[in-house]
């Protein structure tokens, strides 16, 4: 193992154009309990008016460390000047109490024994830095570790899930050296959560009141209240969501709280996966390894074709929303469907039921079975009629045009597509009059939707995504933990996730 560092696992990245903006910021995050910074001096007009920032501030708060960073332009930091000018700013930072200094591996191989002041005052890290993608790991540390120092920090962008792999493949088979390891942007984020864990010296966050300086960070309170990111082991169970786009899921929150009642030793992380990657991931998820994942939009139907075994009916049902590993195998199944049977059933009476289901998705494909299997009379709608009809003809409903709809009314209707999801909140599928008496949508962000506010302006009852999303959910803990799910918990947690 690599000895224990002196600095803090979590460093809140400050990159300012204002000395004073810097000041104030760093005050803040030092009140709110942190205590390792990272002062961008390269985002200051005049770098070196940071160093009296370092002064005052480490002057009144010498128990916080700060790693100072003066990034040049040529390896996409702010800083124009020449690598002794960079050298000689970073200097002043440990002389005005800087505990630790980045220094990127280009200035380094240009000048490296100018940084000796450097590397014996202080914690130098050497810094590899690539925007552009994830290249083979190995080569770039031995790059790195041509100079002494006291770590390395590698830091890539993902271009597709396996790249995270790549990097947290270092934290395990180098542990004992002094490695920071990332991946940049919304695909590499689960780096930043797994890689301390894994072995890694610190990762990186936002401060709390302003945007971080990467792609892909998030600030301190969600990495150690959402995440619990210094809680769990390297032994730890790791579940996540897939989607595309996946940052507005409040998935994390609800199983992350889960979780953390019932003391597992466990994470859940969202992993953005686009179509084309889904094989990819699935290679992620093999070599993490992931124990589980839940699927939403637009996987919850390819994502059969990469299991080794599905429920039948899931399988008939064609579209799968909870996966895990048992035995070695990737298993499938499909929790929507209890998650609209359950609360509908508590609302009418399902056999013969006249039902309106809005989209032609895999989470469409759940409530037609679910509701068909029910005993209830199913409609299909939706902008696509071609896929209407085919899903209508595969589960004995009714296909039903947009036109069509003005003159029918229903006992209930379940909107199974995105319209209307958070950040498109002003949009709805009905211009006007909604044709049920009971109003089911599926989106849970916003916890109101528009649909849902217009069948309450015309009277009718209604059932929000909330609903349907902890039903399904709680069922989901229960397959991969083999607990009793502590519904109240997760409810709270989504409400909390949603803001209301």
């Amino acid at each position: 193992m690599a000895p224990r560092s002196p600095l803090p696992k979590v460093c809140i990245a400050l990159g300012f154009a204002d000395p004073a903006q810097l000041l104030a910021h760093a005050l803040a995050e030092y009140a709110s309990g942190e205590r390792f910074l990272e002062f961008r001096l390269d985002y200051l007009p005049h770098p070196e008016d940071g160093l009296k920032v370092i002064r005052d501030f480490i002057a009144k708060n010498a128990d916080c460390s700060v790693l100072a960073t003066c990034r040049r332009h040529q390896n996409h930091g702010k800083y124009n000047g020449s690598i002794e000018e960079q050298v000689r700013i970073l200097e002043g930072a440990v002389d005005a109490g800087a505990r630790a200094v980045d220094v990127e591996v280009e200035s380094a191989e240009a000048a490296y024994p100018r940084l000796e002041k450097l590397r014996t005052s202080s914690c130098l890290i050497i810094s590899y830095h690539n925007y552009d993608g994830t290249p083979a790991m190995e080569p770039v540390l031995n790059r790195l570790m041509k100079f002494p120092a006291f770590a390395y920090k590698l830091v890539t962008t993902a271009k597709k899930p396996s790249d995270c792999q790549k990097v947290l493949a270092l934290a395990k088979g180098r542990q004992r050296d002094p490695l920071v390891l990332l991946t940049m942007g919304d695909m590499g984020f689960p780096t930043r959560v797994l890689s301390p864990a894994l072995g890694a010296l610190y990762t990186y966050a936002a401060p709390n009141a302003a945007e971080g300086t990467a792609a892909g960070q998030v600030n301190a309170a969600q990495l150690r209240n959402l995440y619990r990111f210094d809680k769990f082991t390297k032994a730890a169970k790791i579940y996540g969501v897939i989607a595309n786009p996946v940052r507005h899921s409040i998935s994390p929150a609800v199983h992350n709280r889960a979780f953390q009642s019932k003391r597992l030793d466990a994470v859940y992380l969202p992993f953005l996966v686009q179509p084309v990657h889904l094989k990819d991931f699935m290679l992620l998820a093999a070599q993490m390894p992931v124990a589980g994942f839940s699927v939403t939009i637009p996987h919850k139907q390819k994502i059969i074709r990469y299991l080794d075994l599905v429920d039948p009916l899931a399988r008939r049902i064609g579209a799968v929303n909870t996966v895990w590993k048992k035995a070695g195998r990737w298993r499938g199944t499909n929790t929507d469907v209890t998650g609209v049977t359950g609360p509908m059933s508590k609302k009418i009476r399902l056999p013969k039921s006249k039902v309106l289901i809005i989209g032609n998705g895999g989470a469409a494909r759940g409530a037609a079975f679910a509701l068909a299997d029910a005993g209830a009379q199913v409609s299909i709608t939706g902008r696509n009629p071609d896929r209407v009809r085919a899903l209508a003809k595969i589960c004995g409903a009714t296909a039903v045009g947009r036109d069509q709809l003005k003159s029918m009314h229903f006992d209930a209707l379940v909107h199974a597509t995105p319209i209307g999801m958070h950040p498109h909140v002003e949009d709805c599928f009905f211009d006007d009059k909604v044709p049920a008496d009971l109003v089911m949508d599926m989106v849970y962000n916003p916890l109101e939707t528009a649909l849902i506010h217009r069948a309450k302006d015309q009277g009718k009852e209604v059932i929000l995504g909330l609903d349907m999303f902890l039903e399904q959910a709680a069922q989901q803990f229960t397959i991969w933990t083999g607990e009793a799910a502590p519904k109240p918990i997760m409810e709270r947690a989504a409400r909390e996730a949603l803001g209301v």
